[in-house]
């Protein structure tokens, strides 16, 4: 006689038709507690961790939008400046820091180095964090003390194939230190590297004559400029800076396709609750928009531009797999 087997598929559907709204209504239970804390938040000082020294780009962008930010939430959002190894001190304690809204973080765009970088780090930019929002961009630029004779990129690059020169940049592993190397390639010429700890130094330097050209943020140079010390030459973006309308471009200057910019981002650790992100990502994006934070960003040489969390996630994988290509074609070591 056949053996019957029980309707398995009977009992799920009616397991599943029981547990349906039980499980819906945990999610809503889940959805209105992350909600109600998002709202809650914060009842204690956040700490905005710079990777960083005072003085540079990503210092400056980090400490106009924490100003903002304070009075927006009502608590004091204090920068904590924790530069070292290309600032894989302050993103490695990020990544370690409880996921609750308390400890934050802002980038540069080198962050996106730091694997290629650093063979044993502890954390991964594309999936230790949680972006939030960007913050700024700005174009980098190829700038020269006022001695030095070169005025346009051609001429520089005549005098570098003549004589050997150096150029500084805010570190090893960095954006700037990068698109350097690439101005070597693609210009064919050797100039030795000069790694500072921090744009602001490198700058002292560069006004100072100590050292006789730099690939800086824009910001960190303009200000130079005006003083006659310094003289800007390009910028790396593929278009012209709204804050330098009559540099040329690397692109236009010779150097065809070089597309660079610099970009700052808020990012918090991974598995921050989405609500958190998403009332955080709101505040940066209502700051972007006021004249008190977009005058002050534009008015040092910035381009202020918030963003979807989504977006800085691409850019994150962009540029490893850009600047990842272009360290092993150049077999460069950055440690």
């Amino acid at each position: 006689m056949p053996t019957s087997h029980p309707d398995f598929s009977a009992l799920y559907s009616t397991l599943y038709s029981t547990l349906k709204p039980l499980l819906a209504a945990l999610l809503m239970a889940a959805s209105g507690a992350a909600a109600a804390q998002a709202a809650s938040w914060p009842v204690r000082p956040v700490r905005l961790v710079v990777p960083y020294v005072p003085g540079g780009a990503t210092d400056l962008v980090s400490r106009v939008i924490a100003e903002q930010l304070s009075s927006r939430l009502g608590q004091q959002v204090v920068v904590d400046n924790r530069p070292g190894a290309t600032g894989t001190i302050a993103f490695t304690g990020v990544a370690e820091s409880a996921a609750d809204g308390y400890t934050l973080i802002t980038t540069a765009d080198s962050l996106t180095l730091l694997p290629s970088a650093f063979k044993n780090l502890t954390f991964d930019p594309r999936s230790s964090f949680a972006p939030i929002s960007l913050m700024s961009t700005q174009p980098l630029v190829l700038a020269v003390h006022a001695a030095t004779p070169a005025k346009s990129v051609r001429e520089f690059i005549a005098l570098a194939k003549a004589k050997p020169l150096s150029f500084g940049t805010s570190g090893t592993g960095t954006s700037q230190h990068l698109s350097g190397e690439l101005i070597k390639k693609m210009a064919g010429i050797d100039m030795t590297h000069i790694p500072y700890k921090g744009g602001g130094q490198a700058i002292v330097d560069l006004s100072g004559g100590q050292v006789p050209a730099a690939v800086l943020g824009s910001s960190t140079v303009i200000p130079q400029t005006k003083t006659g010390r310094v003289r800007i030459l390009a910028v790396t973006s593929k278009k012209r800076s709204a804050a330098l309308p009559d540099v040329p471009t690397l692109d236009e200057s010779g150097l065809k396709g070089f597309d660079v910019y610099q970009w700052t981002a808020m990012l918090a650790p991974a598995k921050t609750p989405k609500a958190l992100i998403t009332r955080l990502n709101t505040e940066v994006v209502g700051i972007l928009k006021q004249p008190a934070a977009n005058d002050r960003l534009q008015a040092a040489g910035f381009e202020p531009q918030s963003s979807t969390p989504e977006y800085v996630s691409e850019l994150i994988r962009g540029g490893m797999a850009r600047w990842g290509k272009l360290i092993t074609e150049l077999n460069l070591d950055l440690r």
